[in-house]
């Protein structure tokens, strides 16, 4: 897995906090100093952090579970929706649906609701309708599309959440800890790290600081993606080769047991 260097933190501005009265005390670990009133965030402890989250993200994927990317805040949506869907991953880009964990079954009753219309469109349905039902149906669709349409492959809980903004997505960090399902972050110095598993301490604003380190987890989730597929395809072969060597196995007695009742047959008088 490939290192994520200083000088590339540098050079996205990863380093940049929030003014100095707008910082939470508890991230005082992770700042380096204070230059001209703002808070500069100490990046060889994000490196550290960042090839955590990296590690954790890459065996999760390894395992086949799903990481669900949250970020709603202008600057980050494009770049996490377009990240995310690179790596056949979930997210949220638009509002944070309440109850989309707590309340799991609800939310999957949308998305099969959803997935109706479309069948309705596709089996012809949709063209009995008179008018105003098919207007209707189309704005119901094109509504739950831009909510849930990101989330509509995710028939389970995640295995973790990888949050943008902290503060912004804060109820989506809570329901993450109700269900005592592990939070990765980007925690900038105005943030309380505390609710967060796996903080990653960085600008939040910044596309180039969020790109990077989207890019990070995006790569370490494609090699968990790759060891995944590799250990897949030697368990099928190797069950092939069992049931092969079954067969064989089976044949060869049979063939001693046949070999066995010729010699004991007394030959014709």
């Amino acid at each position: 897995m490939s290192r994520t260097t200083f000088q590339e933190l540098l050079d996205a501005g990863v380093h940049f906090g929030h003014k100095k009265r707008k910082w939470c005390p508890k991230m005082a670990p992770y700042i380096f100093m204070e230059k001209n009133g703002n808070h500069i965030i100490d990046l060889h402890k994000t490196v550290i952090k960042i090839d955590e989250a990296a590690n954790v993200v890459r065996q999760l994927a390894r395992s086949g579970r799903k990481i669900l990317f949250v970020a709603t805040k202008k600057q980050a949506k494009d770049i996490v929706a377009e990240k995310a869907k690179s790596v056949n991953m979930p997210y949220v880009t638009e509002r944070w649906p309440g109850g989309m964990l707590t309340n799991f079954p609800t939310i999957r009753k949308a998305v099969k609701k959803m997935n109706t219309i479309d069948k309705m469109i596709t089996d012809g349905t949709f063209e009995t309708l008179a008018k105003r039902e098919r207007l209707q149906v189309t704005r119901q669709r094109a509504k739950l599309e831009k909510n849930l349409g990101s989330i509509a492959d995710l028939n389970r809980l995640p295995a973790a959440l990888f949050v943008v903004d902290v503060q912004k997505e804060n109820n989506a960090v809570k329901e993450a800890n109700r269900l005592s399902i592990p939070v990765i972050a980007l925690v900038d110095t105005c943030c309380d790290p505390t609710p967060v598993d796996f903080v990653i301490p960085a600008n939040d604003d910044a596309a180039t600081s969020i790109a990077l380190i989207m890019d990070v987890m995006c790569k370490a989730i494609d090699e968990g993606n790759v060891e995944h597929r590799q250990e897949k395809e030697k368990t099928a072969a190797s069950s092939k080769g069992k049931e092969g060597g079954e067969v064989e196995g089976g044949k060869k007695l049979r063939t001693r047991k046949n070999k066995a009742e010729t010699a004991e047959t007394p030959a014709a008088e």
